[in-house]
């Protein structure tokens, strides 16, 4: 690793490492805790990222935008207390008043904020239906993923993964994102009693996590921005940090629903 030659190359590694730290400590902790604090977390999260989708793909229009954020925030929160034949509709309804409100990409806008209020919501039913051992799981996979998909990518290079949209990523990350994440998986089999499946959601999952990412670039190119928004110092935005979450979030729900319906079909 070559050492910054400025105090300004420092000061912004510091910002970063700051800020990383202290959303690791307090999303830590909310995991740890679970129920309302966990429920509260997720609102705020999803609120911010609904926000920033509306500046970036409506820039112009700011009141949308805070109107936007905190009705999604109300829906995660709403959704939680109620059952699930009125929470699916509670969650996509901010994206159909969003598409009334904006002028510009709002078929985007409607796809990004379903995605992004489904998602968070899959985070709670995880945390509450599966335990926390499922939950701490599902973070760290993604957290495995991105970091070996970074280093195996340096180390690595070859051929990239989808050009056109992330031209930094490449096929050697992207398996090695894979394969970290499956010895993630074994590692929680060896020491809690989630079992073998947690091998075997691993790389789905982990590519979940990419594909969120990668929606999120293909978005970002889209609209024209670097940053989802400047709300995370040295990160960018709150959607450029959970993107990935969001992305691991849904494919398990998705997987989890499958199950089911195959094990009730049998």
């Amino acid at each position: 690793m070559t050492v910054p030659e400025s105090s300004g190359n420092w000061n912004d590694l510091r910002t970063r490492v700051i800020s990383g730290v202290t959303l690791g400590v307090i999303g830590l902790v909310d995991v740890w805790a679970g129920g309302a604090w966990f429920m509260a977390l997720i609102a705020v999260v999803c609120g911010l990222m609904v926000w920033e989708l509306t500046r970036m793909t409506n820039p112009d229009n700011s009141a949308a935008a805070l109107q936007l954020g905190a009705l999604g925030a109300v829906a995660i929160v709403l959704a939680y207390f109620l059952p699930s034949y009125l929470s699916v509709p509670l969650l996509v309804a901010p994206a159909i008043v969003g598409i009334s409100l904006l002028t510009a990409f709002r078929a985007r806008f409607l796809v990004y904020c379903v995605a992004i209020l489904l998602a968070g919501d899959g985070f709670l039913i995880i945390r509450d239906s599966f335990g926390l051992a499922w939950m701490l799981w599902l973070v760290l996979v993604v957290i495995a993923t991105d970091v070996a998909g970074y280093f195996a990518g340096r180390a690595f290079g070859g051929p990239k993964f989808w050009p056109q949209i992330s031209p930094k990523k490449t096929w050697s990350g992207t398996v090695a994102g894979w394969i970290a994440a499956a010895v993630v998986g074994l590692i929680f089999a060896l020491v809690t009693d989630i079992g073998l499946k947690a091998v075997l959601l691993g790389p789905p999952l982990a590519f979940g996590s990419q594909l969120g990412d990668i929606a999120e670039s293909a978005l970002k190119r889209k609209v024209g921005v670097k940053d989802s928004s400047a709300l995370i110092p040295g990160h960018g935005g709150v959607m450029d940090r959970f993107d990935g979450m969001m992305g691991a979030s849904l494919t398990f729900m998705l997987l989890s629903f499958y199950a089911a319906a195959r094990a009730t079909a049998l």
